[in-house]
């Protein structure tokens, strides 16, 4: 088999991963698509490195190991990430990056810097009710 059909599906596999990270809003696809371009670089490192046994006469398999290393760090990352996910997803209710990001930056409804508007209700209420 040749160098090109893997090395192909690896960048198209990493691509993929890419624009799920920057596309998608919620916290456990950008983790999903993490996962998918860790996965891209595993089967790079796979390939180069059957490929590069072949053309040495040593056999030391550095790709191999290394992506067993990269196994057992995404495993780790994973594991703590969705512990985060799920912290903050029953702390805020949502796990929306969007909607976290305004929250950390004090544009909450919950924080000291919220707006509301003359009735008490909350600005953002009276915003959807005048684009509706």
């Amino acid at each position: 088999m040749h160098l090109a059909y893997p090395a192909v599906l690896s960048a198209l596999l990493f691509c993929t991963g890419l624009y799920g990270v920057l596309a998608r809003r919620n916290a456990i696809l950008v983790l999903m698509s993490v996962e998918l371009m860790l996965n891209a670089v595993n089967l790079n490192l796979v390939a180069f490195d059957v490929w590069l046994s072949r053309t040495a006469q040593e056999t030391l398999h550095s790709g191999q190991a290394l992506t067993l290393f990269t196994i057992a760090i995404a495993a780790a990352e994973i594991g703590i990430g969705l512990a985060i996910v799920l912290a903050v997803y029953r702390n805020r209710g949502t796990s929306d990056i969007d909607k976290l990001r305004d929250t950390a930056e004090g544009r909450g409804t919950d924080g000291p810097d919220s707006d509301t508007g003359t009735a008490g209700q909350p600005a953002r209420a009276e915003k959807a009710e005048a684009t509706a």
